[in-house]
């Protein structure tokens, strides 16, 4: 199953297969994933929450710990998420960006910018509420520290 990756005029992705994401205006961060809200840390750009499905962070870090009921799992350095619960995240290693969530393929346009499409190894119609959690999660954390880099990068300019 193909799953298409809308992004908005602005560059926020906006859509995951049928699924709809919504922003405030001129806001860079997702308030709506389909049906499920958007929750964030009081005063901060970290999730708190996806529907009913908190998220907690390692303390003084914007490192995942927990999604829900499910562990993650960082490499060492903290550099990389390796693992939300069961499922694992690959990486390309010309790019560094996740071509991977357990079964869902991450595929980029021209020169690894954007991720365009996720693939999904066999037939169906819809992707399943997990795993559009766990790709919409990967995508927004991966934004985050492209956007977080290129803040540091811009500054010590």
């Amino acid at each position: 199953m193909d799953i298409e990756l809308s992004y908005d005029r602005a560059g926020r992705l906006c859509a995951i297969g049928g699924t709809e994401i919504s922003y405030k205006r001129r806001d860079k961060r997702p308030r709506t994933l389909g049906s499920w809200s958007i929750e964030y840390q009081r005063f901060s750009s970290l999730l708190s929450a996806v529907g009913g499905v908190e998220i907690t962070y390692r303390r003084w870090s914007s490192l995942p710990r927990t999604v829900g009921q499910w562990s993650c799992e960082h490499s060492r350095s903290g550099a990389q998420l390796l693992r939300i619960g069961p499922h694992d995240l690959r990486y390309d290693p010309h790019g560094g960006n996740v071509c991977g969530v357990g079964p869902l393929e991450i595929f980029y346009g021209e020169h690894g910018s954007s991720p365009i499409r996720s693939q999904l190894p066999g037939r169906g119609d819809s992707l399943s509420d997990e795993l559009l959690l766990m790709l919409f999660l990967t995508l927004f954390w991966q934004e985050q520290t492209r956007e977080a880099r290129e803040a540091y990068y811009q500054a010590r300019r």
